[in-house]
């Protein structure tokens, strides 16, 4: 069960309350009763209108967070802010997470807007006959506000409990200006972000706040917290705890490993906790499976551990970030997705959500949590769209290091080559007419076997068998298909290729021909293009693999060769199931990106 703890709701009206009361701020100038908060303009200023046919006073003002706030006032003092406050929310005219806002906060000035100023009907008083005209009132200049010493501001530092410290702190980092740890104690990276933040706001960086700094930070953190609807969120299901902007999403569904928030009110944040059993090969599989999602930009740093990962993905629409980490067979983290032209708020988000993020207890999403049909169980993420690689085919290991061959045609114009589950590769050495080529994984591997490639082609009418992943990514196992090789040569008689009779699919193409001995006689490859003839069916080609072996000798890259299978003494038959599990210990899939 989904519970939520509130951090910054109504509640935040009694905190602020509590920060606009006292002698220093009745001489801080106009306040403000804050009723509304948008991140758009347009939405606030629609927002403005429709206030200010129910209610006087209306003003609209924009933030420095990039926020717009729709405001009551001004007022010229908090008493008097306060006590309208509690009469609106009383008689149910404004929110009641309204609060007071000192006009130091706000920015520039959208509402009223010039249009709807210029609009409005303009009455000219005629003074009654023989009655003088009225005098015009002046208003008398606010007083100044009094100014405050450094003296000032270490007293005030002096009376600051514990919590008001790591509040400071906590106010510091959600400006940009702190990156340390939220403790309490002053030092050096402290008083640094201090005087960094007063340098933001234009006065003396001295490292300590005055008692109207303090209540700026701190007022402006609150408020940018209350137009976010930060709030405390304790999954239950998940066994997760963060704070989350739920102003901008709200939850959806589980759909196991992922818990969904989706975005509100077009703000354009989606959000999905992680949490699923597994080990170190499932986190390493997470990782590769959300670097194919299609909400994470391929451009950006990655990073992966032995016991977690770190993701980021940017482009000119969209921000992505995702962390997971392994703790106990448990793997828990979350995804941000942000759209892009808002770096700042994004970057708010995302260190409110890494400071605060707890595992707790012991249990993890169950992937029989809600049910899922065939598709959704097929794709293992149900309601999230994975990016498709535009063809996987097959390869093949051919050492213990993990160098894989395979058809040409598999890798060619690709932007990025992947194995299995996602690890990258490099064409190592290729040739494309012969039609192989020879791929470097991004990190030794050690595959639990490997190609023994034979030195001659077999005679007509011998069986063979392919290994390969004839259906794609929709089965990613790999199949034998048993079969006959008909002649060494091609059908124009060439000796680059070799006639099989063969029923292969498109994902069979560069997977390894094995003889009925368990040597691998060549390379398949992919299904003849020719509009002029069509060939019978079952027809296939190999690329031969002792014109291969040749080639990458002379290129200094020298294939495992032999007379026999491995652990046989001599060339001979070898029974089905004994091929299957040499051409599935050597089979790979190889996936072209774009």
């Amino acid at each position: 069960m989904l519970r939520i703890r509130v951090r910054v709701t109504a509640l935040v009206v009694a905190i602020m309350a509590g920060l606009w009361t006292g002698a220093a701020l009745a001489q801080a100038g106009p306040v403000w009763i804050q009723i509304e908060a948008r991140n758009a303009l347009p939405a606030a200023e629609e927002r403005a209108r429709s206030w200010d046919a129910s209610l006087p006073n209306v003003a609209g003002f924009s933030l420095a967070s990039g926020w717009h706030v729709v405001a009551l006032g001004p007022y010229d003092d908090a008493e008097q802010a306060a006590a309208s406050l509690t009469m609106l929310r009383a008689a149910g005219s404004i929110p009641a997470d309204s609060f007071v806002a000192e006009s130091r906060l706000f920015r520039s000035q959208f509402w009223p807007a010039a249009a709807e100023v210029a609009t409005a009907p303009v009455v000219t008083p005629v003074p009654a006959p023989e009655t003088a005209p009225p005098v015009a009132a002046v208003t008398p200049p606010p007083p100044a506000a009094p100014v405050e010493t450094i003296a000032d501001a270490r007293r005030d530092e002096a009376t600051l409990t514990r919590d008001d410290r790591m509040d400071i702190q906590r106010a510091l980092q959600w400006s940009g200006t702190y990156a340390a740890g939220i403790d309490g104690a002053f030092g050096p990276g402290t008083r640094a972000s201090i005087a960094a933040w007063q340098a933001t706001q234009g006065v003396e960086e001295t490292g300590v706040l005055t008692p109207g700094q303090r209540q700026t930070l701190i007022g402006g953190w609150k408020s940018d917290l209350a137009a976010l609807g930060q709030e405390t969120v304790r999954d239950e299901e998940a066994g997760i705890e963060i704070d989350l902007p739920l102003g901008l999403v709200a939850f959806d569904r589980y759909t196991p490993p992922f818990a969904q928030y989706t975005e509100k009110a077009e703000s354009g944040i989606q959000i999905w906790l992680i949490s699923q059993p597994g080990d170190q090969e499932a986190l390493y599989a997470l990782y590769e499976l959300i670097q194919s999602l299609a909400v994470m930009p391929a451009e950006g740093p990655r990073n992966r551990r032995p016991r977690g990962f770190d993701i980021a993905g940017a482009s000119a629409e969209l921000e992505t970030f995702a962390q997971a980490e392994l703790n106990q067979g448990r793997i828990q983290g979350f995804v941000l997705t942000a759209r892009g032209g808002d770096a700042t708020r994004t970057a708010r988000i995302l260190q409110a959500m890494k400071t605060s993020f707890r595992p707790f207890g012991t249990r993890v999403l169950d992937p029989g949590l809600v049910p899922l049909d065939d598709a959704s169980k097929a794709g293992l993420l149900a309601g999230i769209e994975v990016r498709k690689p535009e063809r996987a085919a097959s390869g093949f290991y051919v050492d213990a290091q993990g160098l894989v061959l395979t058809a040409a045609a598999n890798v060619a114009a690709c932007g990025k080559i992947t194995l299995d589950a996602g690890l990258e590769a490099s064409i190592l050495a290729q040739d494309a007419a012969a039609g192989w080529a020879l791929l470097q994984p991004a990190t030794v591997l050690a595959p639990t076997g490997h190609a023994q490639m034979a030195q001659a082609l077999p005679v007509a009418g011998t069986q063979v068998a392919i290994s390969g992943f004839s259906f794609g990514q929709d089965l990613p196992l790999p199949t034998l298909t048993f079969g006959r090789f008909d002649a060494p040569t091609g059908l124009d008689g060439g000796l680059d290729r070799a006639r099989l009779t063969l029923s292969a699919m498109a994902g069979d193409a560069g997977g390894p021909v094995i003889g009925a001995d368990g040597l691998v006689i060549g390379v398949l490859q992919p299904a003849l293009v020719d509009p002029t003839r069509v060939l019978p069916a079952g027809v296939s080609f190999l690329a031969p693999i002792p014109a291969i072996t040749a080639a990458l000798a002379a290129r200094g890259t020298m294939l495992a060769t032999g007379a026999a299978a491995p652990g046989q003494m001599a060339p001979g038959q070898m029974a089905p199931e004994d091929l299957t599990a040499i051409g599935t210990a050597m089979a790979v899939q190889v996936a072209c990106w774009n």
